[in-house]
Order: C-alpha cells, then sequence, then structure tokens
C-alpha cells in the first residue's frame, strides 16, 4: 500500500516521513507536497491507499483538496492534521470523507493506531471486493451456462446490466491441440483479449478441457473472423495458435438462439476424431457436409473388409490396397457408431487380416506385434487418420513380407496368388479385379504368356497339393478334395484321374508302396 504525505512546513514533512515506521505498517512513501494544489494533482495522478496531510495548505486547504479529490472519483484514505482542536473543523473534514483529524504536535502512537485501523480497514475493503468479484464471477458463469444450455429465464434476467445486449452473437470453444498436454499450453482468451480492445465484448467460461467464449456485437465478430483469416493463411509453426484447437459456431442475432450456436460448438468438439492431420479449427461450415442419414455398421464389415485386404496383400496390389482404406475411412466418416466401436472396428479388421495371413503363410516368419500392444496403441489414438496410417503401415509391411519380389510380372503374381489360395473357390472373375484387368484380358494374357489356361494351371496346383496331402494315411479322400479346393468329390476324382492317369485310391496306395520298398 501506499500513503502520500502533504505539509506547508519542510522541517514537518520530514519528520512525517520518519515519525513512525511506515514499512513495518505496510506502507511505502509514493510522494510528498508542500501546498494544496500540487497535493491534490499528485493524490489524482498517484492514487494513493492513504493520505496524510496538514489541514491549513497554500493554494488549497486541507479540506479543499478532499472535496475536490473525492469529487473527482479518489477513493483513498486521509488523516488530517491540525495544530489547533477544532471540533467544528474536525466534524466537517469527517463529513468530507476524511478518517482521521489529529491535532498537533503528533503523538507516535496514536498516529500509529490511526495507521493501522485505516491499513485494517483497507485490508477489508479489499478482502471483501474479492469476495465480491468472485461470488459474482461464479453467478455470472452460472448464468452463462444456463444460456448456452438454454435453461435461463431470460425474461428475469437484467441483459443490460449484465453487458449481455447485442446484435449478434457467436459461441466458440478452445482447448490444447497436443491432447496429452494436461494443461493449457496457450490462453486463447488472452490472444483474443490483446486483439479486441473493448475487453466487454466477451465472456468466458472455463473449465479444465474446454474453454467456451461468447462472442457479442459486430466488433467482436469481425476481430474474430480475422484472427482466423491471418492464421488460416498463414499458419506460423510454433505459434501460440498452433497449439490450440479451435471450434466455432454460426452466428445468431438473438440470446435466445445462443444454445443453438453452442450446440455447434459440441458436435464440432465431438467430431475432432475425424480431423485431417494437422488441423486446429473446425466451423459450423463442416455441419453443412454431414450426412442427414448415417451408415450402420453391419455385423459382418470387419470380415468384408478383412478378407479384402488379405487379396490386396496376397496379390501385391498398393493400389487397391489404399483405395480400400480411403473406402474404410469414407465409412467411418459417416457411420453412425461412436468413436469406441469405430476403434474396435478397426481393431477386428486388423487383428482378422493378421490371422489370415499367419494361416496362409505359416512358413514365412513375421514379426507381427501382439495383439494386446495393437489393442493398446490403436485404444490411444487420437484421430482416425492416425489409425488408418497404422494399418496402410502394417498391410504394405505383410504385403513385403509375403509378396514375390518387385521384379516379377503380373503372371507371377496371379501364379504366385494361385498357389497360396487353390483352397477357395478361385474364378477368373474374382481374382482379375485384384489386378486391375478384365477377366477376357487376364484370361488371354494368361493362356498366351503362360502356356496354359488359368483353370488348368488352377487344377495343375490343386493336384499337386493333393499328392501331397495323399502321403498322410489318416486323411479320407472326400477330406482332400475339400481342402484342395473340390466340393465335389467325384469331380476331383475326374480331375485327379486326368492330370495323374490313376485314381486318388490308386496313386497313394502305390505311392505306399514305393516307400516301403525304399
Amino acid at each position: 500500500m501506499n500513503v502520500f504525505i502533504a505539509d506547508d512546513e519542510q522541517i514537518v514533512l520530514e519528520g512525517l516521513k520518519y515519525i513512525i515506521d511506515w514499512n513495518e505498517l505496510g506502507f511505502s512513501i509514493c510522494g510528498t507536497a508542500t501546498n494544496g494544489k500540487d497535493a491534490l494533482d499528485s493524490i489524482l495522478a498517484l492514487q494513493p491507499d492513504l493520505v496524510l496531510m496538514d489541514i491549513r495548505m497554500p493554494k488549497l486547504s486541507g479540506i479543499d483538496v478532499v472535496e475536490q479529490a473525492v469529487s473527482q472519483g479518489f477513493e483513498g484514505k486521509f488523516i488530517i492534521l491540525s495544530g489547533v482542536a477544532n471540533f467544528k473543523m474536525a466534524q466537517t473534514a469527517m463529513r468530507n470523507g476524511v478518517d482521521f483529524y489529529l491535532t498537533k504536535p503528533i503523538d507516535e502512537d496514536e498516529l500509529t493506531k490511526a495507521v493501522i485501523s485505516v491499513r485494517d480497514e483497507i485490508n477489508d475493503k479489499t478482502h471483501q471486493e474479492k469476495v465480491y468479484k468472485q461470488y459474482k464471477s461464479k453467478a455470472l458463469d452460472s448464468i452463462l451456462s444456463d444460456i448456452l444450455h438454454g435453461t435461463a429465464d431470460l425474461d428475469r434476467l437484467d441483459i443490460k446490466g449484465l453487458h449481455l445486449d447485442a446484435n449478434l452473437y457467436q459461441v466458440i470453444a478452445y482447448e490444447n491441440y497436443n491432447q496429452n498436454y494436461l494443461y493449457q499450453t496457450w490462453d486463447f482468451e488472452k490472444i483474443f483479449r490483446i486483439a479486441n480492445e473493448d475487453q466487454t465484448s466477451f465472456y468466458v467460461l472455463k473449465s479444465d478441457m474446454q474453454n467456451i467464449i461468447l462472442l457479442m456485437g459486430d466488433s467482436a465478430l469481425s476481430k474474430f473472423r480475422r484472427l482466423l483469416e491471418r492464421y488460416q493463411n498463414s499458419p506460423m509453426k510454433g505459434s501460440p495458435l498452433d497449439s490450440i484447437f479451435l471450434t466455432y459456431g454460426h452466428v445468431v442475432s438473438r440470446l435466445s438462439d445462443i444454445p443453438s450456436s453452442f450446440r455447434d460448438v459440441q458436435t464440432l468438439s465431438s467430431r475432432r476424431f475425424f480431423c485431417k492431420n494437422n488441423q486446429h479449427i473446425l466451423s459450423y461450415h463442416e455441419l453443412e457436409h454431414e450426412i442427414e442419414t448415417p451408415v450402420l455398421i453391419k455385423k459382418n464389415t470387419s470380415n468384408e473388409y478383412a478378407d479384402r485386404f488379405v487379396k490386396y496383400i496376397e496379390s501385391n496390389n498398393s493400389m487397391q490396397l489404399r483405395d480400400t482404406l480411403t473406402e474404410l475411412s469414407d465409412l467411418m466418416y459417416h457411420t453412425s457408431s461412436t468413436i469406441s466401436g469405430i476403434r474396435h472396428t478397426l481393431i477386428d479388421i486388423y487383428i482378422s487380416v493378421k490371422q489370415q495371413i499367419m494361416q496362409q503363410f505359416p512358413n514365412t516368419e513375421i514379426p507381427f506385434p501382439p495383439n494386446a500392444t495393437v489393442i493398446d496403441l490403436l485404444e490411444k489414438k487420437y484421430y482416425l487418420y492416425e489409425i488408418i496410417d497404422f494399418l496402410k503401415e502394417q498391410f504394405n509391411f505383410m504385403m513385403r513380407s509375403v509378396g514375390v519380389s518387385s521384379g516379377s510380372n503380373t503372371l507371377d503374381d496371379i501364379k504366385y496368388y494361385i498357389r497360396h489360395n487353390y483352397m477357395n473357390d478361385l474364378k477368373l472373375e474374382s481374382i482379375a479385379p485384384l489386378f486391375g484387368y478384365s477377366s477376357s484380358y487376364l484370361g488371354k494374357l494368361f493362356s498366351q504368356k503362360g502356356g496354359i489356361n488359368f483353370n488348368a494351371y488352377l487344377d495343375k496346383v490343386r493336384i499337386d497339393e493333393a499328392k501331397k496331402l495323399l502321403e498322410d494315411p489318416n486323411l479320407k479322400v472326400y477330406e482332400i478334395a475339400a481342402k484342395v479346393g473340390y466340393k465335389d468329390v467325384n469331380y476331383f476324382h475326374i480331375k485327379f484321374k486326368k492330370h495323374t492317369g490313376t485314381s486318388p485310391a490308386d496313386y497313394r496306395s502305390h505311392n505306399n508302396t514305393d516307400n516301403v520298398m525304399s
């Protein structure tokens, strides 16, 4: 706290500076004056907490200084000193806002008691004002919360008294861009306050993770737009705005419509999972592109996509792999499922692809991460694009691990695919799209460059595998037929005899006899 001392006698003025220990009592001397005019000018300029002043001063008396200072808004305390004990003068001084009237010569103890009393009164007032501001702030926060949620009784609110009257309103919200940070890295309110000279044109409702700002009036809204334009046109890396994630709702013209702008913000915040890489801002314009009827994720969606990814991995088709991941991402964006449900669907797809690849290529050592590790990793991803990027990375890794050499031609890729999928219902019509060809073109390519047509090659691969399985005496012929892709055992017999000149049973018998003799 500061004290200002004024007396027309220099020797008395010096004495008042040292008569008591001002610092010990919590005061610092901020200035002195020897006439009333200078005292008044200094008091209004310095705004001290306490003024100690002689009542008889040249140019302006002590009472005149008090009257004029108070009339011009000075709220500090006064202790008046007088050379005579004049009750009427003391009464006049008290009536004009003087706190203590002391007579000279000044008694040190009496002055100390007066200063302590003034100090305690100032402290009490400061505390009360602080408490009042806290209660007022809490009350205003509660009112703003009710307005945002549409539960406020607007007819009973003093809109002008609360400075809530404006021609336009807009709700914005901000939080950390890096969601790993539990504390606020930059306060957008401070950034906006610097850009907005009229500090009463917006209110802030703070919470632990997200802060809401209610903009009011043309000036605040236009400055907000300019701030956004400046950042979006040249988003400087490492700037304060670069650490903030911002959402804002549409502009409304009535206080009663503020909840609709707030709902925009809530919806956008809930859709943050779908933001692109390094996207810091979501506006209400994004909601205009929302599909009215969300797509439903079916029970077999995971299996369908997993099967497609396995085919692309086996066929070394990176283009189809990429396009299907984009398609999957688009499906997740438009689904009605929860964020948790989307995560689980994508996790199921990964695990299913991994299991199928392990079954298809049991002799290929692929260092897959444990399922528990993948689940934990994907559960912690904040954005859809991060999960899609992970799947892309993993699927490409699988493709490199199990695929044919990069120098192979299309025919080699197709043969490789057949050798690992002969047990399935393979048809030229279903394989051709995997390699980007029509079935007719691929059939001609196979015959011309391979010297054998597609079906003949498929039968050859199946019969070669059947020969290996016939070495196991525990397997029935019909079981072997199913294992190599023939649903009809009679058809299997026909194909087997065509390729080997004998039946499966005779082949097994002859082969086992040769093994015993050898």
